[in-house]
């Protein structure tokens, strides 16, 4: 199998998962912020970076909830998702906000037209060979010394989901430490801001340590 026939496959198995399980999860994770002060923080930090200025994205927006709490802090925000159910679930939970569906690693997005994007447990279904294409697409779509959050579940083993909800369907999610993601990032001319990992908490049912990478993408000349 080619790499292209991989990552179509990649894409097409997880738009299915999502479309499939989209009203459960979007029940279930309704309040997905609450209870996590630090995760909220997070992206009040993000935001104070992008100012009030230009286009945000949020990418993977799923049932749209980042997407509405980014708007909430006054940014101009859309949200973009590869699952058609997802999509129509964040346009009828959100009817003022503007929310598309497509893939965030083929963006038709001008080069450097956003003003900031968000990845917010979205890039956990990427495989490892096809990071360094999707963070170059996001170098590609973001302004000159935009801001880029990241946030992933970290370690080493992934986590298979089977049967969701008695759904019959499943789904890999890709567990990744923070430093090698900066690596990455730096190859496709970011520069790391901040990285933090919080422990997982069991009594929101998490089942690892979460963590949440800034990053900007470079100016230009010196890189900084």
């Amino acid at each position: 199998m080619t790499d292209s026939l991989a990552s179509t496959d990649s894409l097409t198995s997880t738009r299915r998962f999502y479309d499939t399980v989209a009203e459960d999860y979007a029940e279930h994770f309704r309040d997905t912020l609450a209870g996590r002060p630090l995760d909220r923080a997070q992206l009040v930090a993000f935001a104070e970076l992008v100012g009030g200025d230009g286009t945000v994205a949020d990418l993977g927006c799923g049932p749209g909830r980042i997407t509405a709490y980014l708007a909430s802090l006054g940014l101009s925000v859309y949200g973009l998702d590869l699952s058609e159910s997802m999509v129509a679930i964040a346009r009828r939970e959100n009817p003022g906000l503007r929310f598309e569906q497509g893939s965030m690693a083929r963006l038709d997005v001008a080069d450097g037209s956003l003003a900031g994007a968000v990845c917010w447990y979205s890039t956990i279904h990427t495989a490892d060979d096809d990071l360094p294409a999707l963070f170059a697409e996001l170098h590609r779509v973001l302004a000159a010394g935009a801001p880029l959050l990241l946030g992933f579940q970290t370690g080493d083993e992934p986590l298979h989901l089977d049967r969701p909800w008695g759904h019959p369907v499943s789904l890999t999610f890709r567990r990744r430490h923070p430093d090698r993601l900066a690596d990455l990032l730096a190859e496709a001319g970011f520069r790391r801001l901040w990285q933090t990992v919080r422990a997982q908490d069991t009594t929101l049912g998490e089942t690892a340590a979460q963590a949440f990478l800034a990053v900007r993408k470079s100016w230009g000349g010196s890189g900084s």
